[in-house]
């Protein structure tokens, strides 16, 4: 029998929920009132006038086992429909399933009726994956298929550690927004949006909850009953004199107790628990900060949970062993206390200048002018489906360079040879005080607008060299600038390539030597930054976006897909194209060799470019040496045709 449609997630799970001895602690009835912030998250999923739940997290908190499956089996028993739960590999799909949802369904009777998740059968409706009910069923995906991600419409999508999903694969576009996509065909949709965040500007969860009406659970004071959020920073403990342990010093985890921030009163573990527990009786719990646009957005850490292994004193023990590798030059196991124990995102320094810096250094000269000193003129290309970004850079001698020009041409470039390719190629071949371009790179790297790429370096010959280039998958800062273009072994491959079908080899940039360079590293001081002279020059009259897409668009953080090795990531929210338009420009600049060139070389180049101009230099008395002739070393590697 049935229960009634109109019973809540809350409800549904008091009632039914059963939890199992493999998943649970305490195996038996499901009790939303031991993590009693779940009730807020439930209502909001149970509510039509909100279309997307976002949670920002740390571990310990009940969210996928109280709040995503409850959910869930609600649905399939009172009001099924087509459900995806996108997770960040199939690895992570597949341990949910055994782990977290064929226990809830051999615990819950209601859905062993509904659900045979426990037969040994291979029948359609019930593989690992996929998991087949009446009216509906639920699909597991993992976020590194894109054609799982992309087959499926569904009424309910799920998307489980959104920091960890792939963000464009195999060049289709980014797997959060195409599974969000699949729900356009209902309009009482519900996408869940839940995890926990990594690197601060960076963090997808964490710009989803920015995004929404911010809420935090409140949580009263038994002394003075005023609420407040429960926050690491009001977790004390005492030192006692002569512990002398090896990582805790004089320490003691085993004194950690909670203050109040209104009253200064001292919570035990016990005081602590109970006042969590009587945060929504007491008409506290939940409480936005933002307006309500639709999204539902909560935020809860593990200093609220009531488990053991959550208990004060050993969050206070984690966090003196993660400040001692921190002191010892490590700050790995700091960076999981802030993601994990915490809930929040991790800040990392950078080395770059600020915009206000950049702003200051300016110089004032012309836009499309190029002032003495530069010689030769290389492009970089950023191509996004509506418009080119442009950033035009003048060379002289040591690499010192003068931004030309930055900007976009808008239209379509997807298809060479219509929309915004004609503007382009027009504004290749102008003149810049008497200089052409003579080298460029052209971003190929997505598979939408590769093709148009490919057909534009080989047929356009209005640019002496122009390149197809893409940054390396895996660049932890160990890769060159610039690399001969691999050939293609048809023998081992036994197929052409899209590039090699146009008679184009690609250019894999290393990209983070490139940024480190113009940015700066640990100590070394980027190109941006003025020291006895700038290295890089900027007109003042650059548009000023240019500024924050250049040192503000990317942190460099540690990365999932090359073991914890550091590399720069684009920030949620910000465009980059400015500083992606940099790197190519030197990797141009690098692949003729400008860097080789000889001063008596760049004297020669500039004393021609002064002879063509007219200019006249007074007050030069001294003899010079010899001209020496010279042109730019343009590379020698030839495309195959």
């Amino acid at each position: 029998m049935k229960p009634p449609q109109k019973i809540t997630t809350t409800q549904w799970s008091r009632k039914y929920r059963g939890l199992d001895q493999k998943s649970s602690a305490k195996p038996g009835k499901y009790n939303p009132d031991l993590t009693p912030w779940v009730i807020g998250m439930h209502e909001a999923l149970d509510d039509p006038k909100v279309r997307k739940v976002v949670c920002v997290k740390s571990a310990q908190v009940g969210w996928t086992d109280g709040v995503l499956n409850n959910y869930l089996a609600r649905r399939i028993d009172t009001d099924p429909c087509p459900m995806i739960i996108m997770f960040a590999k199939e690895g992570a799909a597949k341990a949910y399933e055994a782990e977290k949802f064929v226990p809830m369904v051999r615990a819950t009777r209601r859905l062993q009726q509904l659900l045979p998740a426990m037969s040994k059968s291979r029948d359609k409706d019930n593989r690992w994956a996929f998991k087949g009910f009446a009216g509906g069923f639920l699909k597991l995906v993992g976020s590194n298929s894109a054609s799982s991600v992309k087959s499926t419409p569904a009424k309910v999508v799920a998307i489980e550690e959104p920091d960890d999903c792939a963000q464009n694969l195999d060049g289709q576009g980014d797997t959060i927004t195409l599974l969000e996509q699949r729900v356009k065909t209902f309009e009482d949709h519900k996408i869940i949006f839940g995890g926990t965040p990594t690197v601060e500007g960076v963090s997808r969860v964490e710009s989803a909850y920015m995004q929404s009406d911010q809420r935090k659970f409140y949580v009263p004071c038994h002394l003075c009953n005023d609420p407040h959020v429960l926050m690491w920073e009001n977790v004390r403990w005492k030192k006692t004199e002569g512990l002398n342990h090896a990582i805790y010093g004089d320490d003691d985890a085993s004194t950690a107790y909670y203050e109040c921030p209104h009253c200064l009163g001292h919570w035990s573990e016990i005081d602590k628990n109970r006042n969590v527990r009587r945060a929504e009786s007491d008409g506290f719990g939940w409480r936005a900060h933002a307006p309500f646009n639709g999204v539902a957005g909560f935020y809860i850490n593990e200093i609220n949970s009531p488990l053991k292994p959550s208990r004060l004193s050993r969050l206070v023990e984690q966090f003196l062993a993660a400040r001692k590798e921190l002191e010892q030059g490590s700050d790995t196991k700091m960076r999981s206390f802030r993601n994990n124990t915490e809930g929040k995102s991790y800040a990392y320094s950078s080395d770059a200048p600020t915009v206000e810096y950049l702003m200051k250094m300016a110089e004032d000269y012309p836009e499309l002018s190029v002032p003495l000193g530069g010689c030769i003129l290389t492009v970089g290309i950023d191509v996004q489906h509506d418009r080119f970004a442009i950033c035009v850079r003048a060379w002289g001698a040591g690499e010192e360079s003068w931004l030309v020009y930055w900007g976009e041409i808008f239209g379509q470039t997807t298809a060479y040879g219509h929309g915004a390719w004609i503007d382009l190629e027009s504004f290749l071949t102008q003149d810049f005080d008497g200089l052409k371009i003579q080298a460029g790179t052209i971003d190929c790297s997505d598979g939408n607008t590769s093709d148009a790429v490919y057909s534009f370096i080989r047929k356009f010959k209005g640019v002496r060299q122009m390149f197809a280039g893409k940054g390396s998958s895996n660049d932890d800062g160990t890769r060159e600038i610039s690399t001969p273009p691999k050939a293609v072994d048809y023998k081992i491959q036994g197929k052409e390539t899209k590039a090699d079908k146009y008679g184009v080899r690609v250019h894999i940039i290393g990209t983070t030597r490139a940024k480190d360079l113009i940015l700066g590293s640990g100590k070394a001081v980027g190109r941006l930054k003025t020291i006895n002279g700038a290295r890089m020059h900027i007109y003042k009259s650059v548009r000023p976006d240019y500024f924050e897409q250049v040192v503000d668009s990317e942190v460099k953080a540690p990365h999932k897909t090359m073991r914890g090795r550091m590399t720069y990531v684009h920030k949620s929210g910000t465009r980059n194209e400015g500083l992606d338009t940099e790197v190519y420009a030197l990797h141009a600049a690098r692949t003729i060799r400008l860097h080789l060139l000889k001063p008596e070389q760049w004297a020669k180049l500039n004393a021609d470019r002064l002879e063509k101009s007219g200019i006249v230099i007074e007050n030069s008395d001294q003899e010079t040496e010899k001209p020496v002739e010279v042109t730019p070393q343009i590379s020698r590697w030839k495309r195959k045709r």
